[in-house]
């Protein structure tokens, strides 16, 4: 009788080891087995490593000053555009227009922006913006805009120069990825997904 509780505390302590064990069994034997974790590859451009966006003054269309860091602490969704948005530019901005809101309670993490490089047509482009309240015009001096475009170089090039890209700010402000205009919309709302559930910030 007196071996009793010490069967009972081998047969925990064989259940505690076994229990400690059976991940690390489980993993090689998929290992040995040829199972591999999917890679994850990211939809757009990746910018390695990432680099701070200079704060650059510019102004909203009602004429107010915007500074450009006044974007941080949300992702940033950036475009540059000549004053006439022609279908490519009003197809971004659909697109980004769509994507902020299909990502629900997240989306005031998230702001669209469109640089004017350009300014003959901004009546127009005042008009075409009532569809899209998730994206707010910018423009500027055209120094100051140019500089800015110069800030988002990468290995396709810099905008604007007829690139058509969209351009992803980091809540701290650093420019890390950039898509096509045209890019699938699907995979650009996985990739902002996903940043959105891993960010500390924004």
């Amino acid at each position: 009788m007196n071996d009793l509780p010490h069967l009972r505390t081998r047969v925990r302590l064989v259940l505690v080891a076994a229990a400690f064990a059976a991940p690390m069994v489980v993993a090689c034997l998929l290992y040995y087995g040829g199972w591999r974790p999917q890679a994850v590859h990211p939809h757009g451009e990746l910018v390695t490593p990432p680099h701070p966006i200079a704060d650059v003054e510019l102004a909203a269309l009602d004429g107010g000053a915007v500074r450009f860091n006044s974007f941080q602490h949300r992702w940033l969704l950036l475009y540059f555009s000549a004053g006439e948005c022609t279908s490519v530019c009003e197809r971004a901005l659909y697109e980004i227009q769509q994507l902020i809101a299909t990502l629900g309670r997240d989306a005031g993490r998230v702001r669209g922006a469109i640089v004017v490089t350009d300014t003959p047509a901004l009546d127009m482009l005042r008009y075409q913006l009532k569809d899209y309240p998730n994206v707010i015009a910018l423009v500027g001096v055209a120094a100051n805009v140019a500089r800015l475009a110069r800030e988002f170089q990468s290995s396709v090039g810099s905008a604007p120069a007829g690139l058509h890209r969209v351009y992803v700010v980091d809540p701290l402000g650093n420019f890390m990825m950039s898509y096509p205009a045209d890019a699938d919309p699907s995979g650009m709302r996985k990739d902002l997904a996903q940043l959105l559930r891993v960010s500390q910030v924004g």
